[in-house]
């Protein structure tokens, strides 16, 4: 039986992804004591955003669901670093997921339900998060999703 969020994370057939660089004025995650905040993070793979468009208009909400889920791997990988190693994550405490919704989209939560999903896969009980999921007009370079995490991690230095 796995019992890491690595395992876990390695049984679904996936791993961290090196942690995108910033977009703008910002770093990707900042520790303070025992938490973790993380910035916004897109869907980006190998450094590219993968799709654009408004939820409900050029993006379905079953894809963008899933972009939601690379979303949670990209705020992972950075929650990850600074803590200084994906297992040292004892808790996700809060996850913010933002949509651009087209006019009259109301799927929002459906939509974070992406990032959530993956989240509870790989930590378990410890993966159970607080949660807003928002709809918006634009994200950062078109995005159709971003989310941002809160994290409760081992003491320490990361």
């Amino acid at each position: 039986m796995v019992t890491t969020p690595t395992g876990r994370l390695l049984a679904l057939g996936l791993e961290l992804p090196p942690v995108p660089a910033p977009q703008a004025s910002y770093v990707p995650a900042v520790r303070d004591g025992d938490w973790v905040w993380t910035a916004g993070q897109l869907p980006l793979v190998a450094g590219k955003l993968t799709e654009t468009g408004l939820v409900g208009a050029e993006v379905s909400p079953e894809r963008a669901a899933g972009l939601a889920r690379i979303c949670a791997l990209n705020a992972l990988a950075a929650a990850a670093e600074a803590a200084g190693g994906l297992d040292r994550i004892r808790r996700i405490v809060k996850v913010v997921g933002f949509v651009a919704s087209a006019p009259g989209f109301t799927g929002q939560p459906a939509v974070i339900n992406g990032a959530s999903d993956l989240i509870g896969q790989v930590f378990g009980t410890a993966g159970r998060h607080a949660r807003s999921a928002v709809g918006v007009a634009a994200l950062p370079l078109g995005s159709p999703v971003e989310l941002e995490l809160v994290a409760v991690v081992e003491p320490g230095e990361g």
